[in-house]
């Protein structure tokens, strides 16, 4: 039972990676200035799982889609 516990951390563990991974490229690939690529790139890096979120619902897309 504690393998199973340990194999789906692991799997959401790189689910984490690479939703921020996605964030970041989009991050760096979007036309916002330089201070705000930086800092939403930090607050993915430090704060993976709210960081990405806070990304998703307030970032660029977030806020053209009236979220």
């Amino acid at each position: 039972m504690e393998m199973n516990m340990f194999q789906l951390r692991g799997f959401g563990g790189l689910i984490i990676l690479a939703l921020d991974l996605w964030a970041l490229v989009s991050i760096l690939g979007s036309s916002a200035s330089t201070g705000r690529k930086v800092l939403w790139a930090l607050i993915v890096i430090l704060l993976p799982v709210i960081g990405f979120i806070l990304w998703l619902v307030l970032g660029p897309r977030g806020a053209s889609r009236g979220i």
